[in-house]
């Protein structure tokens, strides 16, 4: 059997002695949660996706959200302490937080920025989120995730 490829994410996660499980699918190029979710076969309503905004103060903020939901900018912008925010660019991904689109992680991006989950993730004992890279999953407690990235609960969906 071929020797699992740690990504950055799991490395973290190992160094912080955080429990995961990661869960691997075929997949070439970027495709939306809920197919990465169908794929995995991880419940939707468990299965969160990273955003990334950028503040009227020119301050970037990460969002953790429901796959199957938008965030509100006025909410995230009131969880932000901003007048308004706005969503980065799909282009500006890989230069802000060393990620590409579909794999972005609120885990181990280049900069630790301040960051939101939403507050439906404390309902569940563990939640999906990118490994990191497409084609990986990793499945763990939010409240781990929530302290580990400084993160905080807040309402950030419309």
């Amino acid at each position: 059997m071929a020797k699992e490829t740690k990504t950055n994410v799991m490395r973290i996660l190992d160094k912080n002695k955080i429990p995961y499980q990661a869960l691997h699918y075929e997949c070439d190029k970027f495709i939306d949660g809920l197919h990465t979710a169908e794929l995995t076969g991880a419940p939707v309503e468990q299965s969160f996706k990273t955003l990334v905004a950028r503040g009227k103060s020119g301050q970037y903020y990460v969002y953790v959200i429901p796959i199957a939901r938008e965030v509100d900018l006025k909410l995230a912008a009131k969880a932000a302490g901003e007048k308004s925010v706005e969503m980065i660019h799909v282009k500006e991904i890989n230069a802000i937080t060393g990620y590409i689109r579909g794999g972005c992680s609120p885990i181990g991006m280049k900069k630790q920025f301040p960051t939101f989950l939403d507050e439906s993730a404390q309902q569940f004992e563990t939640i999906y989120i990118s490994g990191g890279k497409i084609g990986v999953s990793i499945c763990l407690s939010p409240n781990a995730l929530c302290q580990l990235i400084r993160g905080k609960f807040v309402s950030i969906c419309a």
